[in-house]
């Protein structure tokens, strides 16, 4: 498996299909949320997006780190296809983020199940659950 690591400005058109189709199979088609996808941020020079490919190809997974105005690096859309999970694509794409942000303040909107998997990289759940697209998630910071 490879390991990709773009800013939003230097995506080519054939990666940045590939990425939002995988968003879109996974969110939109698997969990059944249908939701804007296109938020205007993906192109952005400040957004990273990381992805792993496997040998043959195939995007197994991705997620993207956006820096918001106030310095908070926010990670994103983390998914994982069908066929990659339980492999670790999901640990190797987090590790890859917190290596891009560093030290720095981030924060994620985490699905409730998923608590356990981001506490592992310094994460921390604050306020209350919350449902987004009918699914539970809550707010983790790594401070």
């Amino acid at each position: 498996m490879s390991l990709t690591s773009r800013a939003g400005s230097e995506l080519t058109p054939a990666e940045l299909y590939a990425v939002l189709r995988l968003r879109v199979d996974v969110f939109v088609v698997e969990q059944e949320c249908p939701y804007p996808e296109l938020d205007g941020r993906d192109l952005a020079p400040s957004t990273r997006h990381l992805w792993a490919t496997t040998t043959d190809g195939r995007l197994a997974g991705c997620l993207r780190v956006l820096a918001d105005e106030d310095g908070v690096q926010r990670i994103g859309r983390v998914c994982t296809a069908g066929f990659a999970r339980g492999t670790g694509v999901g640990g190797v794409l987090m590790r890859a983020a917190m290596e891009h942000i560093g030290d720095a303040v981030s924060v994620l909107d985490a699905q409730t199940y998923a608590t356990g998997f981001y506490a592992r990289f310094g994460f921390v759940p604050e306020g209350e659950q919350y449902l987004e697209d009918g699914i539970p998630h809550i707010t983790m910071w790594r401070r």
